[in-house]
C-alpha cells in the first residue's frame, strides 16, 4: 500500500467498529450530562436552593452509565443515596431530578424525597435509599418476584464498599445464592466509605472475595473505562438472565468531592486525588472517541447541548411550585 495520503486507499468504517462508536458517544453524552449536572447542582446547593443532604458522584459516571446500558428498560433498579447519576442514566429527565432536589412539587418523588430518596415507577427505578446497605434486601425481593412470576427481568443493585460490611449485605447475597435468583448486586468502591478508607475498614480489599462464601459469580475492575463497564456488566447480565443465579461485581473507582457538601474530604491529599483525575473516565472517553473517527465540531456540539440542557433542567426547578402544604399527609399510607 502507498505511503503517499493522496494515492493511499482509505479502509473503510466497518460496521461493527461504526455500531461501537455510536455505543461510546451515546456513553459519553449521558456522562457529561451527569457531570455538567452535579457541578450545577454543588452549585444550587452552596446559594441555598438545595436543602438537606447532597452527595454528588463527581469522577464515578461511568459506573451508573456503563451499567444502565447493559440492562433492560424492564430491569428493576434500587441505588444508594448517592444515585442522581443512576436515575439519569435510567432517563428520568434532568427536569425532574433537578425539581426534586429542588424539594419542588414537580420532582421525580413529587419534593418529598430530596436528593437521598429519587424514584421513577414508570422506569423500574425503585429510588436511592438512606440506609447504608439497607437496599440490599429490597433488590432480592424484587428479583424473587421476578423469578417467582416466571419474567425474564432481573434487579440490578448498586451500593458502597462500605455496605459490603453490613448484615444486610450478606443476608441478601445468602438468600439471592441460595435461591439463585436475577440480581445483579454492583459495588461501587471509590475507597472511602464516608471519611474512612478501605484499608482501614476491611479486613480484605477484595469485596468480590465474600461472594465465594456464597457460591455465586464475581467479576472485579477498573470503572475508568466506560465501555469495559458496558462489556463486563453485559456478560454478566447475560448469564444472570439465562438462569445462572446472582453475581457480584466490584468496580473500583473514585470520587473527586467528599461524601457529601458538608464535607471537605480532608483526610485525602491532593496527590492522590491528582492522580486519580488522569484516569477520569470522561476525558478517557473523549479521547477513544477522536481515535475512532469522531469529528471535534460533532463532540463540542454534543457537549454544548448537555451544558444547554442542564441549564434548561436548574431553570425549570427554579420556577416550579412549591408542594401545596395540604398535601403534607398525601403518600403517607397506602
Amino acid at each position: 500500500m502507498s505511503a503517499d495520503p493522496k494515492t493511499a486507499k482509505v479502509r473503510p468504517v466497518a460496521k461493527a467498529d461504526a455500531a461501537r462508536r455510536e455505543l461510546l458517544m451515546g456513553l459519553y453524552r449521558q456522562m457529561v450530562t451527569i457531570r455538567r449536572f452535579e457541578e450545577q447542582a454543588a452549585k444550587a446547593y452552596t446559594q441555598g436552593k438545595i436543602g438537606g443532604f447532597l452527595h454528588l458522584s463527581i469522577g464515578q459516571e461511568a459506573v451508573a452509565v456503563g451499567t444502565m446500558a447493559a440492562l433492560r428498560a424492564d430491569d428493576d433498579v434500587v441505588a444508594s443515596y448517592r444515585e442522581h447519576a443512576h436515575a439519569i442514566a435510567r432517563g428520568t429527565p434532568l427536569t425532574a431530578v433537578m425539581a426534586e432536589l429542588f424539594g419542588k412539587a414537580t420532582g421525580c418523588s413529587k419534593g418529598r424525597g430530596g436528593s437521598m430518596h429519587l424514584f421513577d415507577v414508570a422506569r423500574h427505578f425503585w429510588g436511592g435509599y438512606g440506609i447504608v446497605g439497607g437496599h440490599l434486601p429490597l433488590a432480592v425481593g424484587l428479583a424473587f418476584a421476578a423469578h417467582y412470576r416466571g419474567e425474564p427481568r432481573i434487579a440490578a443493585c448498586f451500593f458502597g464498599e462500605g455496605a459490603a460490611s453490613i448484615g444486610e449485605f450478606h443476608e441478601a447475597l445468602s438468600l439471592a445464592a441460595l435461591w439463585k435468583l436475577p440480581v445483579l448486586f454492583v459495588c461501587e468502591n471509590n475507597f472511602y466509605a464516608m471519611g474512612t478508607s478501605i484499608w482501614r475498614s476491611l479486613s480484605i480489599e477484595d469485596v468480590t472475595a465474600k461472594a465465594l462464601a456464597y457460591g455465586i459469580e464475581r467479576d472485579r475492575f477498573d470503572a475508568d473505562d466506560v465501555l469495559v463497564v458496558h462489556d463486563r456488566v453485559a456478560a454478566a447480565v447475560e448469564k444472570i438472565r439465562g438462569g445462572g443465579g446472582p453475581a457480584l461485581i466490584e468496580m473500583r473507582t473514585y470520587r473527586f468531592r467528599g461524601h457529601s457538601m458538608a464535607d471537605p474530604a480532608k483526610y485525602r491529599t491532593k496527590e492522590e486525588v491528582d492522580a486519580w483525575k488522569v484516569r477520569d473516565a470522561i476525558p478517557g472517553a473523549r479521547k477513544r472517541l477522536a481515535e475512532m473517527g469522531a469529528a471535534e465540531t460533532d463532540l463540542a456540539a454534543l457537549e454544548e447541548a448537555c451544558e444547554v440542557a442542564v441549564a434548561e433542567a436548574v431553570r425549570f426547578a427554579a420556577e416550579s411550585p412549591e408542594p401545596p402544604p395540604g398535601e403534607v399527609d398525601a403518600h403517607v399510607y397506602a
